[in-house]
């Protein structure tokens, strides 16, 4: 297997994908220039203070334990008489000074610099990224030892951070699993610390406990995946035999043994024959990819078309899609959970958009041999379904 295009992912290893994915920790150094245009306090900052970031997308933690929204916010009360928590510096400046960490959800929504670090993992490991933003400053650990329930990949972006793995104790364990992990042993299997630039991944399941205790200040950034699970196969399995009247019928609460009998079987019948088919998680890879959420990006002041701008820049949003030639000779772009069909002859101008660069309107049409109005056009129908965003009006 070759490895992934991505530079955080490529340091992993060549093969991370083969060797480690899925299956144990991976460790790889780096430098602070390697992430120094991903996020810097001074971003973290301007957000604080331009955003209102209600709990419990900011959140602090300390000892496993999440600290009351009182010890850091203070209500405040709209003209509309809505409440919402508004963040009290002195409060939250005292709490961290006191060894709470701070949380931030979902920061790749926030900071440009996270959202190119998210679509990079997404486009390597095809799958939904979220990036939740780790600060702290004393050696007391804000969650304790724990495991997730989905894999991670962490940057560290500034100060260090002790890690101490003590693997899993359930193999792939789910949020929604019947039975609780067993304890982890007393002892951790790998213990480190994490420096500006360096690149830590670790399975879903994996105890750990992380701690500023170098005595500086950490940032760092946790990517966490949203990998697909037998679980996730059999649900849309259900999906998509309820076509078959036997799978939308009632079950026979009331019936005969014979009866249950005969609808098990039944039931069987159709998951084995669905799950026989070679190629039905192919399939069902293909799917989440055609559907894969994309991140909002509104393209105003254009709500009614597209002018003939030349200048006008446009890239595309989704780190996974499909683009093909039919037989007729129609150029097919699924994407965003949409599939639009346009003439063959806009098949260049889209396979350029594929790059995920921005491209000027001039440039695609060149490329494509057509008009500015044309690519304007296509463009524009790739803006309604959310798949393509522009830039470029004063």
């Amino acid at each position: 297997m070759t490895a992934p295009d991505s530079a955080v992912v490529a340091r992993l290893g060549e093969d991370f994908l083969a060797g480690a994915f899925g299956r144990s920790y991976r460790l790889s150094r780096g430098d602070a220039a390697s992430v120094a245009d991903v996020i810097t306090w001074a971003d973290l900052n301007e957000v604080l203070a331009r955003h209102r970031m209600d709990p419990p997308r900011l959140r602090l933690s300390a000892d496993g334990v999440a600290i009351p929204l009182d010890a850091y916010t203070v209500p405040e009360v709209a003209k509309r008489r809505t409440v919402y928590h508004r963040t009290h510096p002195a409060a939250l400046h005292e709490q961290l000074a006191n060894g709470a960490t701070l949380v931030i959800d979902a920061v790749d929504e926030l900071f440009p610099g996270v959202q190119a670090l998210a679509s990079e993992l997404e486009t390597a490991l095809r799958s939904k990224i979220q990036v939740n933003l780790y600060a702290s400053w004393t050696a007391k650990e804000g969650f304790g030892v724990h495991w997730d329930d989905h894999d991670v990949v962490v940057v560290q972006i500034d100060g260090s951070k002790r890690w101490k793995l003590y693997g899993p104790t359930r193999t792939a364990p789910m949020h929604l699993h019947m039975a609780e992990p067993e304890q982890p042993p007393e002892e951790p299997v790998a213990e480190f610390v994490l420096t500006p630039g360096d690149v830590l991944y670790l399975p879903r399941g994996w105890w750990h406990a992380v701690s500023a205790s170098e005595g500086e200040r950490s940032l760092h950034l946790t990517c966490g995946l949203s990998v697909a699970t037998g679980a996730d196969l059999i649900v849309w399995l259900s999906e998509i035999l309820r076509e078959h009247e036997i799978v939308r019928a009632d079950l026979p609460r009331f019936g005969s043994d014979k009866e249950r009998a005969e609808t098990a079987s039944a039931l069987r019948d159709l998951l084995d024959t669905a799950l026989g088919d070679p190629k039905v998680i192919e399939q069902y890879f293909a799917l989440r990819d055609a559907n894969e959420r994309v991140r909002f990006r509104p393209s105003l002041p254009y709500v009614n078309g597209l002018p003939a701008d030349p200048d006008l820049s446009a890239r595309l949003l989704t780190t996974r899609h499909e683009l093909r030639l039919t037989d007729e000779g129609n150029t097919v772009l699924t994407a965003g959970g949409e599939t639009l069909t346009f003439a063959g002859a806009a098949h260049p101008a889209l396979r350029t958009l594929t790059d995920r660069q921005p491209h000027r309107l001039g440039a695609l049409a060149t490329a494509a041999g057509l008009t500015v109005e044309q690519v304007a056009g296509v463009t524009w129908e790739l803006v309604k379904a959310q798949i393509v965003a522009v830039d470029g009006a004063r």
